[in-house]
């Protein structure tokens, strides 16, 4: 019989940044008025033609697979006993866990995605790495040998107290 681990908090998250969807579908619109003129219709699509193969395969790949590739990609936080687990899917197969007996403090924060990050995602910035899909609160961890870490978070008081939590309790084995 397996063992189930406690999980304290879990949160999911995604990209839900209006601008950067209009961004993302604008430039697959592109894809997809191409390969409807030029593949379907039969026009030319463009000064600069490529071949119907080639335009098939940049429909596939930029107007089909670029808007999925954004909607999957997801950030996944749980903090069980004695540890922080992150894993922004596709990037990471595995979470990351990071031993909560390394964290010497930890904070819910404001911050600037942009200004201190450099955008969202998995991201390093002048004041550490980050972890962050939207939003601009999340928790921050101080470690005793390594640059702070930010797990950003729609929850971020709820997640300060997990992470609290977890930091008083044993890991499980």
């Amino acid at each position: 019989m397996t063992e189930q681990k406690i999980i304290l908090y879990r949160e999911q998250q995604r990209f839900k940044q209006f601008w950067l969807w209009i961004i993302i579908l604008g430039a697959a619109s592109l894809f997809w008025a191409g390969f409807f003129y030029q593949v379907i219709e039969r026009g030319k699509f463009g000064d600069n033609l490529v071949s119907d193969a080639q335009l098939v395969i940049l429909f596939a790949l930029m107007g089909l697979g670029l808007p999925y590739f954004f909607y999957a990609m997801k950030l996944t936080t749980e903090v069980l006993p004695g540890e922080v687990r992150v894993q922004l899917w596709p990037f990471h197969l595995r979470p990351v866990s990071i031993p909560m007996h390394l964290v010497r403090d930890f904070r819910p924060i404001s911050y600037s995605p942009i200004q201190d990050y450099g955008g969202w995602g998995i991201r390093w910035g002048h004041k550490g790495k980050a972890y962050n899909m939207s939003g601009n609160e999340g928790v921050l961890l101080l470690f005793y040998n390594r640059r702070p870490l930010l797990i950003g978070s729609q929850s971020p008081h709820k997640l300060f107290e997990a992470v609290r939590l977890a930091k008083d309790l044993k890991p499980e084995q």
